[in-house]
C-alpha cells in the first residue's frame, strides 16, 4: 500500500495518507458506501425474536431494563455506542459482570466514577487550567504582543532620552558661566568650545544611568517558571511536538482543548458525560474562529458547558446566556437600548452646559469637522442575534410558535448583558446604562421586572415553555435513539422535562428505560459522526495515545474539524449529513494508518486482539476481527466485500508465488473497522 506524505499543522509530522487506492479497495468503499445508504442489514447471528407464545429468558446482566429484542451482547454494544464513546477491550465482559443498569446508574452519576488516571493525562496541557484572563496575557496575538514590544522599547528610550537631556542641560548650565569669563578672540573661543564638549562628555558619562524600565507583571502563577516546566515538566527536548510547537501562540489554546476533548473521549471512565459534553456543545455551538472566542472557549466549555451537562437545563441555559463565549459569539455583548446613542448625547450637553455656565453662561461647544463619523461611531443599538438563536436553537425550535417581535423584544430584555474589557479578563456584567428599561411583551406574557431580571424572567418563561420541553427531548432522542426518534418516547421524554423542572438526568432516565431505546430498529441505526469514528476505533483497537494531535487532525480530515462549526447549528447529528464515498474513503484510510501502525503517536497491538495464531490464515484473521470489533455480526455483502479482499497482496505480506504467506493483522483490522458495521452505532 503505498502512502505518501502530506504537510500538516505546525503542531506535528505530516501523517500517512493513501494516495493511490487499489481496484478492489475501491469496489469494496464503493460496496460500504452502498450499504450505509440502505436500512440496516441483519447480522449474520443476529437474535431473532422468540416466539410470542413464549416468554424469552432474561439474562441476569440486563435485569431492571426493558429489554425484550436484543440479547445481552447486543444490549451491552448497544449501550456502549451510544451513552459511550463505544466498548474497549474487555468492556463489555466488565459491564456484564457490573450489570448493565448498575453501569448505566453510575454514568448518570459521573461524580461517583474515579477518573484520576484520565486526569492525569490533562496535566500536559497547561492552558486547560487557566483563567480567560491570564489566556488573554500568555497567549497574546503576534500583533499585540508585537504592540507591547514596541511600546516598552519606545518608553525605555523616552526615559533615556529624558535623563540624557537632563544631564546636557545641567552641564550646559554649567559652562555658561565659564563663557562669560573667556576670551573674546577666536582662539580662545574654539578652545573653549572644545573645553564645553569635552566636559559635557565627561560629565554625561558619570551622570546616573538610566533606571531599567520595570516589565509589566504577567501571570503571577507563572514566575519564575522556565519553558519546560510550562510544558508540562521534564526534559524540553523529550516533549511531544504537539506540545511543544508553538507553545506561546494563541492557536495553542484551541489546540489544547482539541487533543483534551479526544483525550477524555478515549481515556474518561465518565463516558456518558463526555458524550452529554459534546451533544450540549453543538446545541450551544460558539465557533473557535471568530477574534476573541478563541481565548473564551476553554471556560467555556470548563466552566459553562462541563457542570451542568446533567443538571437543570435552566441552569445550563442561565449559564450560556452569561458567558462571555456566547455574547461575543452572537454580538449581544454590543446590544443595546437604540436611545442610548441619544441619551449619550444630551448628557454630554448637560455636562457641557453645566461646565461652562460658571463663566457667565453657557458656551457653544466647538463644532466637530466631520460631525456624521463621529455620531456613528459612537452610536449602539439593538442585536437581535442572540434574541433569534436563543428561541430558534436553544429553547424552542424554528416552529416553537413565535414571531419576529418576540425575537425583538427578547433581544430588548437582554440589552446590557456584556462583556467587561473583552481584550483584558473579559468577565460577564450587566450594564444598566444600556438597557432598556421598557416594558416587554414575549410570547404574549409581559416583561417588565426592570435591569437584569429582564433577561432573567425571559429564559424562565422559554424553559417552562412546552416547545422548548419537545424540542430538547427531540434533539435528545434524535441523539441517542435514531434521526427520527419515535413521537411517543420525544412525548414521554417532554412530559419529563415539565415535571421535573427541566431536570436532564431524569429527561435521560425516561428515554433509557424505555423500550424504544433497547428496540431493534434503534439497534446499529445511528451514523457515527467523524469525532464518534475516530475515537471508537481508538477505543476498539485498545490504542495507547501519547500524541493526540494527529487523531484531532483526522476528525477535521474526516469532515468535522473541532470547535470550527461557523454556524449556530453545530454539527448535524443525521445520517445525511455525514454518507458520501468521499467521506468513506477518508474513513479507510484512517482506520488502515491507525490498526497498520503508521500514525505518530498512536500505538496498537493488533496481533494481541485477533491472536498470533491468526497471521497464517486469512479467513481465520478475518473472521476473529470480525468477532472482535462487530461483536461478531457482519452482514452478508459486507462478509462478502471483505472475503474479496484476503487475497490482496496488501493484505499477505508475500509474493504470489510464495508458499508461505503473512497475513497483514493491521490491514484486516483497518478494512474490519472501515466496514459499514462498524461507522454505525
Amino acid at each position: 500500500m503505498r502512502l505518501e506524505e502530506r504537510p500538516a499543522s505546525p503542531f506535528m509530522r505530516p501523517i500517512p495518507v493513501i494516495s493511490a487506492t487499489p481496484k478492489s479497495f475501491l469496489a469494496a468503499i464503493l460496496s460500504f458506501a452502498c450499504v450505509l445508504s440502505l436500512p440496516v442489514e441483519l447480522p449474520a447471528g443476529a437474535a431473532i425474536p422468540a416466539p410470542k407464545d413464549k416468554k424469552p429468558k432474561l439474562d441476569p446482566s440486563l435485569k431492571g431494563l426493558p429489554i425484550t429484542e436484543l440479547n445481552a451482547d447486543e444490549a451491552i454494544l448497544h449501550a456502549l455506542n451510544r451513552l459511550a464513546y463505544g466498548p474497549r477491550p474487555g468492556d463489555v465482559e466488565r459491564v456484564r459482570q457490573m450489570g448493565l443498569a448498575k453501569w448505566i446508574e453510575q454514568q448518570l452519576n459521573p461524580n461517583s466514577i474515579d477518573d484520576k488516571a484520565m486526569e492525569a493525562r490533562l496535566q500536559d496541557y497547561p492552558t486547560l487550567r487557566l483563567s480567560t484572563a491570564k489566556l488573554i496575557d500568555e497567549y497574546p496575538q503576534p500583533k499585540q504582543a508585537e504592540k507591547q514590544a514596541e511600546k516598552q522599547a519606545q518608553a525605555r528610550a523616552t526615559q533615556n532620552q529624558t535623563r540624557s537631556d537632563a544631564a546636557a542641560e545641567t552641564v550646559a548650565r554649567d559652562m555658561q558661566a565659564s563663557r562669560g569669563q573667556a576670551a573674546s578672540d577666536g582662539n580662545t573661543e574654539s578652545s573653549q568650545q572644545t573645553a564645553v564638549n569635552g566636559d559635557s562628555k565627561q560629565q554625561m558619562s558619570d551622570a546616573p544611568a538610566p533606571m531599567k524600565q520595570e516589565q509589566p507583571e504577567g501571570n503571577p502563577a507563572m514566575k519564575g517558571v522556565g519553558k519546560r516546566d510550562l510544558l508540562g515538566g521534564g526534559d524540553p527536548n523529550n516533549v511531544p511536538r504537539a506540545i511543544a510547537d508553538d507553545s506561546k501562540r494563541p492557536q495553542r489554546v484551541v489546540a489544547e482543548l482539541s487533543m483534551a476533548k479526544v483525550t477524555r473521549a478515549i481515556y474518561s471512565q465518565r463516558q456518558l458525560q463526555q458524550v452529554m459534553d459534546d451533544f450540549w456543545f453543538n446545541h450551544f455551538n460558539v465557533f473557535a474562529g471568530k477574534g476573541e472566542d478563541r481565548y473564551y472557549l476553554t471556560s467555556y466549555e470548563r466552566d459553562v458547558i462541563q457542570p451542568h451537562a446533567l443538571g437543570k437545563f435552566k441552569d445550563l441555559l442561565t449559564a450560556t446566556a452569561k458567558s462571555p463565549a456566547m455574547l461575543f459569539y452572537l454580538d449581544n455583548f454590543l446590544s443595546a437600548d437604540p436611545r442610548f446613542a441619544q441619551r449619550q448625547a444630551m448628557q454630554r450637553a448637560m455636562r457641557q452646559q453645566a461646565r461652562y455656565g460658571r463663566f457667565g453662561g453657557p458656551w457653544p461647544p466647538r463644532p466637530a469637522s466631520n460631525p456624521q463619523p463621529a455620531a456613528k461611531k459612537n452610536e449602539r443599538g439593538l442585536n437581535e442575534n442572540y434574541g433569534r438563536e436563543l428561541m430558534e436553537l436553544h429553547t424552542l425550535g424554528v416552529d416553537g410558535g413565535y414571531a419576529q417581535k418576540d425575537v425583538t423584544e427578547v433581544a430588548r430584555s437582554f440589552t446590557g448583558w456584556t462583556i467587561e474589557k473583552p481584550r483584558q479578563f473579559a468577565d460577564f456584567k450587566f450594564d444598566d446604562k444600556l438597557h432598556d428599561p421598557d416594558t416587554k411583551v414575549v410570547l404574549g406574557k409581559k416583561i417588565g421586572a426592570g435591569g437584569m431580571k429582564d433577561g432573567e424572567q425571559v429564559i424562565d418563561l422559554l424553559v417552562h415553555h412546552p416547545s422548548t420541553a419537545k424540542f430538547i427531548s427531540t434533539k435528545l432522542a434524535r441523539r441517542f435513539v435514531s434521526d427520527a426518534p419515535p413521537p411517543a418516547l420525544v412525548n414521554r421524554m417532554a412530559q419529563t422535562f415539565q415535571s421535573s423542572d427541566s431536570d436532564i438526568r431524569a429527561v435521560m432516565k425516561t428515554m433509557i428505560w424505555s423500550p424504544e431505546f433497547w428496540s431493534r430498529e434503534a439497534y446499529r441505526a445511528k451514523i457515527k459522526t467523524p469525532f464518534e469514528l475516530v475515537v471508537s476505533a481508538v477505543r476498539a483497537l485498545g490504542t495507547d495515545v501519547d500524541t493526540p494531535m494527529p487523531l484531532v487532525q483526522w476528525v477535521g480530515r474526516i469532515g468535522e474539524p473541532l470547535y470550527q462549526c461557523q454556524p449556530p447549528t453545530g454539527y448535524s447529528d443525521k445520517a445525511d449529513a455525514w454518507v458520501n464515498t468521499g467521506a468513506l474513503l477518508n474513513r479507510l484510510n484512517y482506520s488502515l494508518a491507525l490498526a497498520g501502525n503508521k500514525m505518530r503517536g498512536a500505538r496498537t497491538d493488533v496481533a494481541s486482539l485477533l491472536g498470533v495464531e491468526s497471521s497464517a490464515d486469512p479467513k481465520a484473521a478475518l473472521d476473529r476481527a470480525v468477532q472482535v470489533f462487530l461483536g461478531g455480526q457482519a452482514g452478508a455483502t459486507t462478509v462478502e466485500t471483505l472475503e474479496k479482499q484476503l487475497d490482496n497482496p496488501q493484505v499477505l505480506q508475500a509474493k504470489l508465488d510464495d508458499a508461505r504467506k503473512q497475513v497483514d493483522l493491521g490491514v484486516v483490522a483497518g478494512l474490519v473497522l472501515g466496514a459499514p458495521e462498524f461507522q454505525r452505532r
